[in-house]
């Protein structure tokens, strides 16, 4: 604590007397200063302990004391310090009165007692407050070092942090979501701020914000060292931190950012095992990935899971990114899923290859269903906001599989990413494509370029005037061939119609007898005929 009027005041060498608001003694002295000055305001900053002899002033003056003291306690002056047996035997009346007045504590400093006496007194106290502050930030940050080693995660950490400061501190992961909090009350509160710390991780690193009210006053800073937050920590208290507190806080951001990049390189460690795993699967080794998987993936492998790639959507003409642009977009996703798996301890094998990520996953699990959520929310986003940074995604997704069908779930999922981007979606799983209709496939340029060239002579032929080839096709084989069915569809005789279809293949020069020919006419039929198509 600083020195107070009332650590002078016990000063048994100083032998200071009250004379004035005697009630008011708690008040921190931030310096003392002498001045003779009939208005010293211009030269105080607050806080300090004003000494004076009243040599330059009409202490007697009842009505211009008033006005003094006034101008002191409008600057935060914390006192005044009056001597007697210089100028004034005694402390002028009027200056009690004033001071009372004002709620301003005068002390009256006998004669022995020089002012740079009280001027070393509290520059003592001040130097003595500022060692227990260092002493103790350094003892918090041995205790916090200790504790950031254990084995147990960030909860050591973030209780030893909150006992320090007297209040609560709480851990947030690169998703925003709560990791740890301590006490185990402040879990509640530490909730609530999910909006706040989600604002602040939107800012370049490092970020530091203070939210709250001044009796419930939560300080968030990021972690890491990069543009992007690898985490938040808030930090609760009934009051803005002392310098000591103020250590605490600072070390506990530097170790749980040390931590972090700790994790980060372990992490790059992982890909890299992670990545020789996913090859020997794709290669047909199981047993040789369910060896080098060991306890990281060893579960992952023993129950079905779901494969799934994930590459940055592109625009029509738009290059491909390359380096952090690409990289990002996986990053993003992969730090959700991460986080999603990591909740309940499953199992999760991610593995960044270029701007494409490849990741298998419980099927059914946390991170499966995060995935479903990420997308779902990047469907929702207005069309102007899909490149904005966490730019938009297209994602395959596989049906469930295990260790010896991974090369077959990654051409499933190759199948879905493929249909996602045609069709302008962030998600499809192969799942939707074997239960779905196969006619969205058809919406493809090189597709409807086929059926253009294939039906362009009856289209042509039709034009003329010579009949209606192109829809009497339709109607034949929409009907199967069943030429009186047919013929009352388009409602001509059925001997019309044979005519129709024996000119259609004498301009096509395919018969229709042919399956092969029927089925491709019916999908380019159904091709330039599919809204998906035309627009």
């Amino acid at each position: 604590m600083p020195p107070t009027l009332a650590s002078l005041v016990q000063h048994t060498a100083l032998k200071l007397r009250v004379r004035a608001a005697a009630d008011r003694l708690d008040t921190p002295v931030r310096w003392a200063h002498a001045s003779e000055l009939a208005d010293p305001v211009p030269y105080m900053e607050g806080g300090e302990l004003l000494l004076v002899t009243a040599a330059n002033l009409d202490a007697e003056n009842p009505e211009e004391m008033r006005r003094y003291v006034r101008r002191l306690s409008a600057a935060g002056v914390a006192g005044l310090g009056f001597a007697v047996g210089v100028v004034h035997e005694s402390v002028p009346p009027a200056l009690v009165d004033a001071a009372e007045e004002a709620g301003m504590p005068l002390l009256e400093v006998p004669r022995p007692t020089p002012f740079l006496a009280i001027s070393k007194a509290v520059s003592a106290a001040i130097a003595a407050d500022q060692y227990r502050a260092v002493t103790a930030g350094f003892e918090a940050q041995r205790e916090l070092t200790r504790a950031a080693l254990t084995a147990d995660g960030p909860a050591p950490l973030l209780s030893r942090l909150a006992a320090h400061v007297d209040g609560w501190a709480a851990l947030y992961d690169t998703s925003g979501a709560l990791v740890a909090a301590a006490p185990e009350w402040a879990a509640r509160r530490a909730a609530r701020l999910t909006p706040d710390v989600t604002r602040l991780r939107e800012r370049p690193a490092p970020s530091s914000a203070v939210v709250g009210s001044a009796e419930d006053r939560v300080e968030l800073q990021t972690l890491g060292t990069g543009r992007r937050a690898r985490g938040v920590l808030a930090v609760g208290t009934g009051a803005a931190p002392g310098t000591a507190e103020r250590y605490a806080v600072n070390s506990a951001v530097a170790l749980l950012t040390l931590t972090t990049a700790r994790s980060r390189a372990l992490y790059g460690a992982e890909q890299r095992l992670g990545a020789a795993v996913l090859r020997m699967l794709l290669s047909g080794e199981p047993d040789h990935a369910r060896a080098v998987a060991g306890d990281l993936w060893g579960g992952l492998l023993d129950a079905p899971f779901r494969l799934l790639i994930a590459e940055p959507a592109l625009p029509a003409g738009a290059p491909v990114p390359t380096g952090d642009a690409g990289a990002s977009v996986a990053e993003a996703l992969a730090e959700a899923l991460d986080a999603a798996a990591a909740r309940t301890g499953e199992p999760l094998l991610a593995v960044p290859d270029g701007e494409r990520l490849v990741v298998l996953a419980v099927d059914g699990g946390e991170a499966v269903g995060a995935c479903a959520a990420y997308a779902e929310a990047l469907d929702a986003r207005p069309a102007r906001d899909q490149g904005a940074e966490g730019a938009h995604i297209v994602v395959g997704l596989s049906a469930p599989a295990g260790p010896i069908a991974v090369s077959a779930a990654y051409k499933q999922a190759e199948q879905a990413l493929s249909i996602a981007r045609r069709r302008g979606r962030t998600l499809v799983e192969h799942e939707e494509l074997a239960a779905g209709s196969m006619l969205p496939l058809l919406a493809d340029d090189a597709v409807r370029a086929f059926a253009d060239g294939m039906l362009r002579p009856l289209y042509a032929h039709d034009a003329k005037g010579r009949g209606d080839l192109v829809a009497s096709l339709r109607a034949w084989l929409s009907r199967h061939g069943q030429w009186d069915a047919a013929a009352a569809d388009l409602g001509v005789h059925r001997h019309t119609l044979r005519y129709r279809m024996r000119r259609v293949e004498e301009i096509l020069g395919r018969s229709l007898d042919d399956p092969d020919a029927r089925m491709e006419l019916w999908l380019a039929l159904k091709a330039t005929a599919s809204p998906a198509a035309e627009g």
